[in-house]
């Protein structure tokens, strides 16, 4: 309703100035070529078309304007700004809207000298951020819209990569879910706080994708192998668990939240010492319980250290026939639930990752998400988001099915140069120096 009201000033200028006309047309469709002033007819109705055209795309420019500002809202404080995901009826999942009016504020925002610090957090009582709309992905690729597709990744990992090199304190409030592109864009930030309520997980192998948004960066500088696991099996932690493998820095029970937000908000500082004091304040000290996979971190590297996808297998089916215990039979069946094409290349995409910055981490990446959505080797994205999101059944029917299936060329294809035609990611790294 407030985008309508917006445009009906812009509706009445149009009548008033005589470019839409209100009176009602001839039942008959034919000009009269007898009629005196014809050609200044046509030369009117020729300028009212070009009017209405105006129009309208101002409607469509208006509209998607205001849906960018309704899905990220922004809140004032004395001496910070906070930005809020408020697409609660997705899980505050991503859109290319959203993805591009982060890049506006935090660029804004960081050349404001009366800012000191920057907040994000969700606006959904159960999600900070569910990652990248990835139903939005599959209908634009159903479309043929390619393009599209590919300008909201540039757009999001243009923005991971200005949260991992901003030059001001940045607070995560990450209660709630956290996947995929959530993680992306608030896990390269200076203070990761989770709470009581936050679950995170890397579920892309599942959907026929990869690890993105940064993924491949901190994944693989989990301790020992964890990285690798959590990619290949989308197994879940929990805040606590976030805390202990450093993938998160302060975490405080989700009722103490309001009093962290209140003591934020009355900083005036750009001190990271000062926020961090503050932070500190309202923590809690916690370890994993007996129960957290954390506690098996020993095993987990004894699996996922092997170099390739068949040996970590092999030695998964070992284990569960060795044991009674049921977390190898879980874990195999997890990885035999995805696609064997994105298990191959994200255990490669997360062991270049050790070894690359941050912007190389998501030149490659775009590389790789480029790969995917152009369905040259396989479909296998659009089937796992169908089967998963769209139809429900749960039966992806990948492309290929088996590892053997899945030749080191295929998989190298996903890591290769795009090429003249298609240009690379283009970063701002000459004015922004990636940490190592």
């Amino acid at each position: 309703m407030q985008k309508l009201k917006l445009l009906l000033p812009l509706r009445r200028s149009l009548h008033r100035n005589g470019f839409v006309s209100q009176q009602r047309r001839s039942f008959s469709a034919l000009p009269s070529y007898t009629e005196p002033g014809y050609l200044q007819q046509e030369e009117a109705s020729f300028s009212i078309f070009t009017y209405v055209l105006i129009y309208v795309y101002l409607q469509l420019l208006l509209c998607h304007m205001f849906d960018a500002y309704e899905l990220v809202l922004v809140e004032g404080r004395a001496n910070s700004r906070a930005a809020i995901l408020n697409r609660p009826s997705a899980l505050n999942a991503l859109t290319a809207s959203m993805a591009a009016r982060l890049n506006r504020l935090y660029e804004s925002w960081e050349e404001n000298s009366d800012i000191g610090f920057v907040m994000m957090k969700g606006g959904s009582n159960r999600a900070f951020c569910s990652g990248t709309d990835v139903v939005a992905l599959y209908q634009l690729l159903n479309e043929g819209k390619t393009e599209e597709s590919k300008a909201f990744f540039q757009s999001l990992y243009k923005f991971v990569y200005v949260l991992g090199t901003y030059l001001k304190p940045h607070v995560a409030i990450m209660d709630g879910i956290v996947m995929g592109g959530g993680a992306g864009i608030s896990l390269p930030g200076m203070f990761r706080v989770v709470t009581d309520r936050t679950v995170f997980s890397s579920p892309e192998v599942q959907i026929g994708f990869h690890p993105d948004a940064g993924a491949s960066y901190y994944l693989s500088r989990l301790p020992g192998y964890l990285g690798e696991y959590l990619a290949l099996t989308g197994e879940k932690l929990n805040g606590v668990e976030m805390m202990a493998c450093g993938l998160a820095t302060h975490y405080s029970p989700k009722e103490k939240l309001p009093w962290i937000e209140e003591r934020l908000g009355n900083l005036i500082t750009d001190d990271r010492s000062v926020i961090e004091t503050s932070l500190a304040q309202y923590g809690s000290l916690v370890y994993p319980d007996s129960r957290s996979m954390l506690h098996e971190i020993e095993t987990i590297d004894s699996i996922f250290c092997h170099d390739t996808m068949e040996e970590i297998i092999e030695a998964l089916e070992t284990k569960a026939a060795e044991s009674n215990n049921k977390w190898y039979t879980m874990v195999l069946d997890k990885i035999r639930e995805a696609s064997p094409l994105s298990l191959k290349v994200t255990l490669q995409s997360i062991r270049e990752g050790r070894f690359q910055t941050l912007d190389q981490c998501l030149a490659r990446e775009y590389r790789t998400s480029l790969k995917f959505i152009s369905k040259q080797v396989s479909d296998d994205f659009c089937e796992g988001v169908r089967a998963r999101l769209v139809d429900k059944d749960f039966a992806p029917k990948w492309s290929l099915t088996k590892l053997e299936e899945v030749t080191d060329d295929m998989v190298a294809s996903f890591f290769s140069p795009l090429g003249e035609v298609e240009p690379e990611l283009n970063l701002p790294v000459s004015v922004r120096e990636p940490d190592v």
